[in-house]
């Protein structure tokens, strides 16, 4: 997935022209301006396009979006529920700096461990966020909340982290 990003998923759909209603985490209110085509995960790895015809703002997470040949409730009922994903450059033009979507990508190093691998999920929860990132080719959930986050470097694109003890082991070991 080198040049993919999720940023959310289809809901439902709205009225019987087609239209549907896409949850995103770009962390700020977004009409995807200059967004022409997004992208649905048929298959794993395998994703398809979408061309944009109309994006109407419902609120800072939600939009209305009216894709093309998707004209009737039932066809907007087939892509559901589907992860929504951007390629790169379109992601990085809407994602707020300060979402925690915009740390995909970006390498993640450990006070102790030192780099640990880079960013490939993003997963909100109430009280912190998680980031995926494969370490010695096994997938490994990590913590980014007030404890464990020292520095997020934009420049350079690396999360610094203070991971708890024995974390990093429980991925690592068997």
């Amino acid at each position: 997935m080198s040049n993919y990003f999720s940023i959310g998923k289809l809901a439902s759909a709205h009225g019987l022209q087609g239209d549907l209603l896409l949850r995103h985490s770009l962390g700020k209110r977004s009409a995807l301006k200059g967004v022409t085509v997004i992208f649905l995960e048929e298959r794993k790895n395998s994703f398809i396009p979408y061309f944009v015809q109309q994006v109407t703002v419902k609120d800072t997470e939600s939009v209305y979006i009216k894709l093309e040949g998707i004209d009737t409730k039932e066809a907007a009922h087939k892509l559901m529920p589907a992860q929504v994903y951007l390629q790169e450059e379109d992601f990085k033009q809407q994602t707020a700096s300060s979402a925690p979507l915009a740390l995909l990508g970006f390498a993640v190093e450990d006070q102790q461990y030192g780099p640990l691998g880079t960013i490939e999920e993003v997963i909100e929860m109430p009280m912190q966020v998680l980031v995926k990132v494969f370490i010695k080719g096994k997938e490994a959930l990590l913590p980014v909340n007030e404890q464990s986050l020292v520095k997020v470097d934009k420049k350079n694109q690396v999360v610094h982290l203070n991971l708890p003890d024995g974390l990093i082991e429980l991925y690592t070991e068997m």
